[in-house]
């Protein structure tokens, strides 16, 4: 008489039921690591096109100033200076959507999937907006003009109050992300200023073909004189925060 088994059964399948384990919690590590290389490529594009687009920006606004060229021609230029400009404000507008993706799939934040694709679908509504706008010119309403500047001032407010909060430590929040937050904020800033410098260009383009030309174009030199300097201020941040964003300190 066979005595009876006491142990639990063999199971001829129990190695390969392991291999499976592991073959599974391999393809989620290397899709993992896929889904944050693919986000940090979208976010350092980002950056490319904004840091790119502003010096297309800045180097053809300099024929809006030189006196050897015909007003059509300055006319043009202003045209092409206000299409390539659309690169950076695209890129500011993306900054938050990838750049939350990232820290998300990183773990540097925490506030799940959900959260990152509603940020995302309201940077693509706020970026249809802006393109609206810039398409639109002069005819875009002022209740729409209006709303892209609340959202702008919102975002300043808000992620100021992240950023600090940060710093302060009552919210687990990264030290590079809170500095690159207040480096995002200023770029913000800068870029809301630089709309005020620059309000006298469009009568001062309009005047170079009027009866009094010599002082429009002497108007429309000092105006982007003025603003230089804080769009070259914008490029120190840019850098800043790409620096932090490959050094990447926690702590003080």
């Amino acid at each position: 008489m066979r005595p009876k088994p006491t142990g639990p059964p063999k199971s001829d399948n129990l190695p390969l039921a392991t291999s499976d384990l592991n073959d599974i919690s391999f393809k989620s590590k290397e899709d993992e690591l896929v889904d944050q290389a693919l986000f940090a490529l979208m976010h350092v594009l980002v950056f490319v096109y904004w840091l790119g687009g502003d010096l297309g920006a800045f180097y053809t606004s300099r024929f809006l100033t030189q006196p050897d060229v015909s007003p059509d021609r300055r006319l043009m230029a202003a045209k092409i200076v206000g299409d390539v400009d659309m690169a950076p404000r695209t890129a500011l507008i993306l900054t938050v959507p990838t750049g939350l993706a990232l820290a998300e799939s990183k773990g540097w934040v925490t506030f799940g999937w959900p959260v990152v694709a509603a940020v995302g679908v309201a940077a693509l509504l706020w970026l249809s907006l802006a393109w609206h706008l810039h398409l639109k010119h002069g005819a875009a309403s002022d209740k729409l003009r209006k709303l892209d500047l609340a959202i702008r001032w919102a975002l300043v407010l808000g992620l100021g109050g992240w950023a600090i909060a940060g710093l302060m430590g009552v919210t687990p929040l990264p030290l590079f992300i809170a500095l690159k937050l207040l480096a995002f904020i200023c770029c913000i800033l800068l870029g809301l200023f630089i709309r005020s410098v620059l309000k006298p260009l469009g009568p001062a383009l309009m005047g170079l073909n009027g009866p009094d030309a010599e002082a429009a174009s002497s108007n429309l030199a000092q105006t982007l004189n003025r603003a230089r300097p804080l769009v070259t201020g914008i490029w120190a941040l840019l850098i800043i925060a790409a620096f932090l964003g490959l050094w990447t300190p926690t702590t003080f």
